[in-house]
């Protein structure tokens, strides 16, 4: 009897190592993909992207009555800034922003593993590349994609990209976050994210936290708030961190362009809180492009903060 009731309790105790073992695991997540922004008027965004900071356009889609749906400007082949034509004048600019993994199914049956809430099936866009959209705890859109062999993206591998862009790869972006531990879990615990730097403005309250990809070196930054302001009144939080190995030379190159002219905000160069040299710029929407060099001034990392969050 004895021996009958051990064997019985190591068949319970195995049931949930089994179970582990089953659970899907997470599929890689490679990069930050694109962030997609509403604009109010696409022809003067065009101008700023393409003829100011020099990237190229690939590729659009319209509507079934022919009017524009969206464009694609290209950082490099797997970062481009998509951009939509507005809904409501005045809005948050945030369409969503986007991840690539490398396996799009199974990051969808894994999320839902993990209690997230995802769609019954993984869509086969336009461009033929594979995606999916979930919210994160502060209600943004979040897509992942997978990049396909017949997606245009692939189709278009190492094409419009001219020497004019001021900066080959999208270092991060920006978005707001309202409440830090819900989004820890979801970005930290759930997608594997990894915090590497903490930053505040005035050392009392925390301003920043930087996570990046679990299977890359581009990053989110959460852009920290007591409480969320509302969509007609974000400014400039929501934001492009565009990498450059000179500041001062992507200053000049950008002064000398023809388009600098449209461009009326002034270039000024400043050394951020985590010690690198930096320069916003800013769309006609008022979205940042925050143009950054990738090493502190004198090459020694900025130590984190230590200071607590809004709440």
């Amino acid at each position: 009897m004895r021996i009958a009731a051990f064997i019985i309790c190591l068949a319970v105790a195995a049931v949930p190592l089994s179970r582990g073992a089953d659970a899907p695991k997470r599929p890689h997540i490679t990069g930050i993909a694109h962030i997609a922004l509403f604009v109010h008027d696409m022809e003067k965004a065009r101008a700023y992207y393409k003829d100011f900071l020099g990237f190229g356009e690939p590729y659009s889609l319209n509507n079934p009555d022919g009017k524009l749906s969206m464009t694609f400007i290209k950082v490099n082949d797997r970062q481009y800034v998509e951009l939509f034509p507005e809904v409501t004048p005045g809005s948050d600019r945030l369409n969503h922003i986007s991840v690539e993994t490398d396996d799009i199914e199974g990051m969808r049956v894994y999320l839902a593993s993990k209690g997230v809430k995802v769609p019954e099936k993984v869509t086969v866009a336009r461009i033929k590349n594979k995606s999916f959209n979930v919210k994160d705890p502060d209600g943004h859109t979040v897509e992942f994609v997978e990049y396909t062999p017949e997606g245009w993206s692939i189709r278009e591998k190492g094409k419009y990209m001219s020497g004019e862009r001021v900066s080959e790869r999208m270092m991060h972006l920006g978005i707001l976050v309202g409440s830090l531990e819900p989004a820890m879990k979801f970005y930290g615990e759930v997608l594997g994210f990894n915090e590497f730097w903490r930053g505040s403005r005035d050392g009392k309250q925390l301003n920043w936290v930087n996570m990046r990809v679990p299977d890359g070196d581009t990053y989110i930054e959460f852009m920290l708030y007591d409480k969320l302001p509302a969509e007609t009144d974000r400014g400039t939080a929501h934001h492009i961190c565009l990498e450059v190995p000179d500041i001062e030379k992507a200053r000049a190159a950008l002064q000398a362009r023809p388009a600098a002219g449209a461009y009326t905000r002034p270039m000024e160069i400043r050394t951020g809180t985590n010690r690198k040299r930096q320069m916003n710029l800013y769309d006609p929407d008022g979205t940042r492009s925050e143009l950054m060099e990738p090493r502190t001034v004198d090459g020694v990392p900025t130590p984190s903060s230590t200071a607590a969050p809004p709440h």
